[in-house]
């Protein structure tokens, strides 16, 4: 049985784009700088997050330009990041400890690749490098109720030289 060569055209390309379908689904799971969050940032209780490091949460400055934010969503607001910008200085690794005081949000920086799900009783940790002073959009991006909409904040980097004259 001869096989015409168009019928082995066809079947060659229907073959080479499922191996470019399943190699765009294998390099987008496990490509650079993509990761599922884990358990790594912790548990925490959320009734009681003023018995925390989330008592008082901001930026703390852990090593040299290496910075800490801890940030407490709750509808419908990042605190700190909505009522006043987070700050944090250009050329620093910022690591974000976020938890949630209710329902599930989302913690998004427009711009950058920090996306990820904030879940009651647990601590999210995601880390971040800023390189040149920019402003970036805070988004929660699960629906957590009627405010949803009005749930938005803002990280500001400024330049190293700016940062502790501002008072940060």
């Amino acid at each position: 049985m001869e096989i015409h060569r168009y019928e082995k055209i066809w079947t060659a390309a229907a073959l080479l784009l499922i191996v470019g379908l399943i190699a765009t689904v294998t390099y987008g799971a496990v490509g650079p700088g993509v990761k599922m969050v884990d358990d790594s940032g912790g548990t925490i209780d959320s009734g009681s997050l003023d018995e925390t490091e989330f008592a008082d949460p901001g930026v703390t400055r852990t090593g040299e330009n290496q910075y800490e934010v801890h940030v407490i969503a709750r509808q419908f607001l990042f605190q700190p990041g909505t009522t006043s910008p987070i700050r944090v200085p250009a050329n620093s690794e910022v690591t974000f400890y976020i938890v949630s005081a209710d329902v599930v949000h989302g913690f998004e920086l427009a711009g950058t690749n920090v996306n990820t799900m904030v879940v009651p009783g647990q601590v999210t940790k995601v880390s971040v490098q800023f390189d040149e002073p920019a402003e970036y959009g805070i988004v929660c991006h699960e629906y957590c109720g009627s405010g949803h909409h009005t749930m938005a904040g803002q990280l500001v980097v400024v330049p190293e030289d700016e940062y502790d004259t501002e008072g940060n």
